[in-house]
């Protein structure tokens, strides 16, 4: 009953936990990770991984030698060995877990009290109810034994690859950034998956395939499995036949909102979620067989045994979901095999790493303070928390004569301009050259302020997304953190425990106050990607920017489209949810049509 290939590798649980910032969801696996819950940390910044490994070594009673710069792959070894350190913990504190009475109060009961509906959490009701001591405590054996620990998943943004330095000297394309965080993951111990996002990049896709652990057996089973984070169906096309032509598998297809999520937001031109997911649920056997004959032919030119079906491939979801009827209405009408609930576990300090000041700043927030900003060095949208200690930081910087950060760790080093070395524009060394170099061009003056304001936005984030951690462990309290949750958060205005959490996902309790008047997460995502196009239309209009009327009309297309998808998917909901959903599409339709008319150039 519990050893299907697809129950096993969901898990307990019907959620997980994405990656958010380079800290919150660090020490995730630690915190919460034997109650059968998946999360996934990230890999990007190894320096504050390491602090984390000294933080956990010492609270946990782990021996520590400290990972310098003097080593020959320091940030491999430091991903390494805070991986192995995790699942370690992990494994302790699951057997902890594991050894409990089954009592009120106890890990063990708590761990089945969290779960959903499911044959597990039947067996457990069953054991409760069982008068029979002796056939009780073979129950109570078999639930120890089943009591399972959450995947320990790591991320890897597959465009942070910044080309490393050792003594004035480019490294080996293997020191890069993206290579070495996963070279640190295919060296740890841990089983499990990791989470490609942000797009193909074809040195570190080609890379995988020289690690044994990725490489699928003919029963399509492997150690470590690749997990692609995607916004369309076209794009888990492309990445999964590159892959398949390296002989390797994708164990699952994340979907994220391209807007209506945390961190960076990867706009679409106006491709809603909903059509995104059926385009899933009907081409899905279809993309099986497709990358199957693909995999197939790479695997037998090198000698691997090919598959006789299809490997395993889940499809999962996640971005702005908020209550129990959305999860639901996902689950069973997509058969997506898994949700994801990120922003909201912001609010959950015994699950995610967040210090106290930024839990209150979320509670106080309205609407302007989480929005959609130009802060990432990157250049892609992220959203932000304007009451940050980060964003007060920069400011403050600003408003003192000095922009620009210190630039401590250069995990976003890309620009050239101004040096042979690569160097961020969040940094003071860029900002306080390219602000002059705009002021002195001949450019309009609406535009230089743009220009200048476009400079003066962004913000260090990746040394700052990880300062809430610091403050949460005492690493550092003088830290100033950048958060970045997604416009989701907005509604749920309540300090929350692990099970409260969890009992508002599965739907045996709510989070929100009796008079939330809270938007179906579709509509949400439509209200977003019409302000994102409305900002874009003003800049057109003032000369900031440049669009061609062909990317406007096949947004409106695609939005227009999408809003039909809506109206007839909205007949599978309760009548009064119904009415207010198809109220809030027609409001939407009527803007869209205002907002770009048909054949009109923009």
């Amino acid at each position: 009953m519990f050893s299907d290939d697809r129950t096993n590798r969901r898990g307990p649980h019907t959620f997980h936990i994405p990656v958010m910032g380079t800290g919150f969801t660090l020490d995730t696996p630690i915190r919460i990770g034997h109650f059968g819950i998946s999360s996934v940390i990230s890999l990007v910044d190894d320096q504050l991984i390491e602090q984390m490994r000294k933080y956990y070594s010492e609270r946990e009673g782990f021996p520590y030698t400290e990972i310098t710069d003097s080593e020959p792959d320091p940030r491999a070894a430091r991903i390494t060995a805070y991986l192995n350190l995790a699942h370690d913990i992990q494994e302790k504190h699951s057997n902890e877990l594991r050894n409990s009475r089954f009592e009120k109060g106890s890990l063990i009961t708590k761990y089945y009290e969290m779960l959903p509906e499911s044959p597990l959490k039947e067996k457990y009701r069953y054991m409760l109810a069982e008068k029979d001591p002796a056939r009780q405590e073979k129950l109570t054996e078999e639930l120890r034994a089943l009591a399972v620990p959450g995947s320990i998943d790591v991320n890897i943004m597959t465009k942070l690859d910044c080309q490393t330095f050792k003594n004035g000297q480019p490294q080996p394309i293997e020191f890069n950034d993206a290579m070495s965080a996963f070279r640190g993951y295919a060296m740890s111990k841990v089983s499990s998956s990791i989470v490609f996002s942000a797009g193909l990049n074809q040195h570190l896709y080609s890379y995988i395939a020289q690690f044994s652990d990725f490489i699928p057996d003919a029963n399509g089973h492997s150690k470590k499995r690749i997990i692609l984070k995607v916004s369309d169906y076209r794009s888990a096309e492309i990445q999964g036949k590159v892959m398949a032509k390296k002989g390797l598998w994708i164990s699952e297809y994340r979907i994220e909102s391209g807007l209506n999520c945390g961190g960076h937001a990867f706009a679409t031109k106006g491709q809603m979620m909903g059509p995104i997911l059926e385009e899933f649920r009907t081409k899905r056997d279809q993309l099986s067989a497709m990358l199957l004959t693909a995999c197939n032919a790479a695997r037998k030119l090198v000698g691997l045994p090919e598959f006789a079906t299809a490997p395993l491939t889940m499809v999962t979801v996640q971005g702005g979901i908020g209550t129990h009827h959305e999860d639901q209405f996902l689950q069973k009408h997509y058969a997506v095999d898994k949700t994801g609930w990120g922003s909201p576990f912001l609010l959950v300090p015994e699950a995610v790493c967040i210090d106290e000041e930024h839990i209150r700043l979320f509670i106080d927030a309205g609407p302007d303070d989480v929005y959609l900003s130009e802060a990432s060095p990157m250049g892609i949208p992220f959203w932000n928390l304007r009451t940050s200690g980060s964003e007060r930081m920069r400011r403050d910087r600003i408003a003192k004569g000095k922009p620009g950060s210190p630039c401590p760790k250069r995990y976003l080093a890309f620009n050239s301009e101004f040096s042979k070395i690569p160097i961020c524009t969040a940094a003071a060394g860029y900002q306080q050259r390219k602000l002059p170099e705009i002021e002195a061009s001949d450019k309009p003056a609406s535009l230089k302020e743009f220009l200048k304001q476009a400079v003066l936005n962004k913000s260090c984030i990746c040394h700052d997304l990880g300062g809430s951690a610091k403050i949460a462990t005492g690493i550092d309290k003088t830290a100033t953190p950048a958060i970045c949750p997604g416009p989701n958060i907005l509604f749920f205005k309540k300090r929350a425990k692990l099970e409260e959490m969890i009992d508002h996902i599965y739907g045996r309790a709510s989070l929100f106050a009796a008079d939330t008047d809270r938007p179906h997460m579709f509509i949400n995502e439509m209200k977003i990607y019409m302000e994102h196009i409305k900002k874009e239309m003003e800049q057109i209009s003032a000369g900031l920017i440049t669009k061609t009327p062909k990317y406007y009309q096949e947004f409106k297309v695609n939005m227009l489209e999408g809003m039909e998808y809506y109206k007839d998917i909205a007949k599978h909901f309760k009548e009064e949810q119904k009415d207010k959903f198809l109220a809030a599409l027609d409001k939407l339709r009527t803007q869209i049509e205002e907002m770009i008319p048909s054949g009109q150039h923009v």
